[in-house]
């Protein structure tokens, strides 16, 4: 009986956690909705805080491994949104907020999925049901014919099928699922119809986007043993000089 309710509070604080990043992440997108350039520069800095804020509330590892994820998803903005073309914010710029929001993102689906543990392979086959789902419509019924999406598609199905942290990826992809939706329906972004130079039909948000999110995640699990290394060697340069200021 005991080990049930120890476990309770933890799992409540978590999905508390989630929901808080996705009404920050929410309300963030609509008061940019209104924002000049340099009210981007504020959210940005308020974005920056509340990220820092919120991964302080989890183990160095996963720590580690969302800045990952930070270094990877603006890699990814600079070439998608500046470089390529693919998508393009309201103001035609890389907003501030946006590579801290990747960290939130994904520190969401983290608090989600752990929140959700017991429910893990129904959160799976719930993201999964709705990607395919979701691809096939793109290339049917949807009124903008999105080929770029359902290319997307099998590489999220994937991960869903074969990654371990495929729980995290999940409750990722149903995050960003929603903020795709609701960011292109406030105009925060648009997708071009075809992609640049291919000439690809592209939706608007396309059914595959989460897939690039979730390779955020892959590329951030991967280099979190390098970040890892030097967080621990900072602490411990940080703690040399106060242990031999005390002997």
């Amino acid at each position: 009986m005991r080990g049930p309710l120890r476990q309770r509070p933890g799992a409540l604080f978590q999905l508390k956690l989630g929901l808080a990043g996705i009404a920050y992440l929410a309300a963030l997108l609509l008061v940019d909705h209104f924002a000049s350039f340099d009210e981007q520069l504020g959210l940005g800095a308020v974005t920056v805080a509340v990220f820092l804020v919120a991964i302080r509330h989890f183990p160095l590892e996963r720590r580690a491994q969302a800045l990952g994820v930070v270094l990877f998803a603006s890699l990814g903005e600079l070439t998608g949104a500046v470089l390529w073309g693919v998508y393009h914010y309201r103001l035609d710029n890389l907003p501030a907020f946006v590579p801290p929001a990747h960290g939130i993102v994904y520190l969401t689906g983290l608090a989600l999925a752990t929140a959700l543990a017991p429910h893990a392979r129904r959160l799976v086959v719930v993201a999964a049901t709705i990607a395919a789902t979701w691809g096939l419509l793109g290339l049917t019924v949807l009124p903008r014919r999105d080929v770029a999406g359902a290319i997307g598609v099998p590489l999220l199905l994937l991960f869903l099928w074969r990654s371990r942290n495929r729980a995290i990826y999940a409750a990722v992809f149903l995050v960003v699922a929603g903020l795709e939706l609701y960011g292109t329906a406030l105009g925060t972004w648009r997708w071009e119809r075809v992609l640049p130079g291919l000439g690809i039909p592209d939706g608007n948000p396309p059914s595959g986007v989460a897939s690039g999110y979730v390779w955020f995640d892959v590329m951030g699990l991967l280099v979190a043993p390098l970040i890892l290394r030097a967080l621990r060697r900072r602490s411990a340069a940080e703690l040399t000089p106060q242990l031999s200021t005390r002997a």
